[in-house]
């Protein structure tokens, strides 16, 4: 145990602030989106995850990996944000589009449409139902990762991504219910 905590922070340590960014920013970034739902407020929790990693490398006990590492700093960064009194008066909606290259205008607008619709039902569920679920989705995380870094028994993360996605489901049949009559 203690031979893959050394190799961990020397793994990390020899990696520089860049390679950290280049590997998971993108990652990170959008965990904080998930959390804030304000991509300028991402944009500085990203940075400040980075820079708190930098500093404190030395604290990393490669009990989990280090995205998932990353992630537990964004997660702090981002509910200190969250009680910040400026947040509890005024609440920024932005909209997360992915950048693809489609062939035509036209598919690039239905699949823009569809991916909206689908991060438009997501972003309804409740926070603690919508985080487990991006985290298994999106980052493919396993549960007991997903546990660690949201400090839940791993029971509690199935739990809740069963809950997640049975709103999800129940969230698309009214959508379809909709569009069909």
């Amino acid at each position: 145990m203690a031979h893959d905590y050394l190799k961990y922070v020397s793994s990390i340590q020899s990696a520089s602030l860049h390679d950290l960014m280049q590997e998971h920013g993108q990652e990170v970034w959008n965990y904080a989106y998930l959390l804030t739902k304000n991509s300028h407020v991402s944009d500085d929790i990203a940075q400040e995850v980075f820079l708190q990693a930098f500093l404190h490398i030395s604290s990393f006990r490669g009990q989990s990996s280090v995205r998932t590492w990353l992630f537990s700093i964004a997660r702090n960064a981002a509910f200190n944000y969250k009680k910040s009194a400026f947040i509890r008066k005024v609440t920024l909606l932005d909209f997360l589009y992915p950048v693809a290259s489609l062939p035509s205008a036209e598919e690039q607008y239905l699949n823009r449409a569809y991916t909206d619709s689908i991060w438009e039902l997501v972003m309804k569920l409740p926070p603690k139902f919508r985080e487990v679920l991006i985290l298994d989705a999106c980052y493919e995380m396993p549960l007991a990762e997903i546990a660690l870094l949201l400090r839940l028994s791993i029971g509690t993360v199935k739990s809740r991504l069963h809950r997640a996605r049975a709103k999800m489901k129940t969230y698309l049949k009214e959508v379809e219910n909709r569009e069909g009559s």
